[in-house]
């Protein structure tokens, strides 16, 4: 079996599915399949990066701010920013995503319209993201299943 980095040196990209819901709406946990490539350069806001933490956990999320050292991340489905995220931990860039058969690549018109809808208004979607987390936080925390 080879990682990640591997299939990319090799190939020059990965295509897989991914596990997890942090990329929803976008990504279908285990019906899409995402095609990575090597990066070229630095990445830009909006991009999604296939980077692994210094855990060796793998990741795929959106860089909402490119700051000078490192990028500011966040998964669609997520409202916890992540800092710290360097060109070291980066691995490959989504260059498109599979969806039912049909190729969908960033450069699509709809996917960038998703993409400012979705990011433009972070502070909108957390907001709502936080409120759909609070009947599970609450049981969470006072015991209740």
């Amino acid at each position: 079996m080879t990682t990640f980095e591997e299939e990319i040196e090799k190939n020059g990209r990965l295509i897989y599915t991914n596990v997890g819901d942090s990329m929803r709406p976008l990504i279908r946990q285990g019906r899409d399949l995402l095609i990575i490539e090597k990066p070229q350069g630095r990445l830009k806001k909006y991009d999604v990066p296939l980077y692994r933490r210094d855990s060796g956990q793998y990741v795929l999320h959106r860089i909402l701010k490119v700051r000078g050292s490192d990028y500011v991340i966040c998964g669609d489905n997520r409202y916890s920013k992540e800092y710290g995220i360097t060109d070291r931990h980066i691995i490959g860039v989504l260059t498109a995503v599979v969806r039912d058969g049909r190729e969908i690549p960033v450069t699509d018109k709809r996917y960038r319209a998703y993409v400012h809808l979705w990011c433009d208004f972070f502070p909108v979607r957390a907001f709502i993201l936080k409120v759909r987390a609070l009947p599970r936080w609450l049981r969470l925390k006072t015991g209740k299943k």
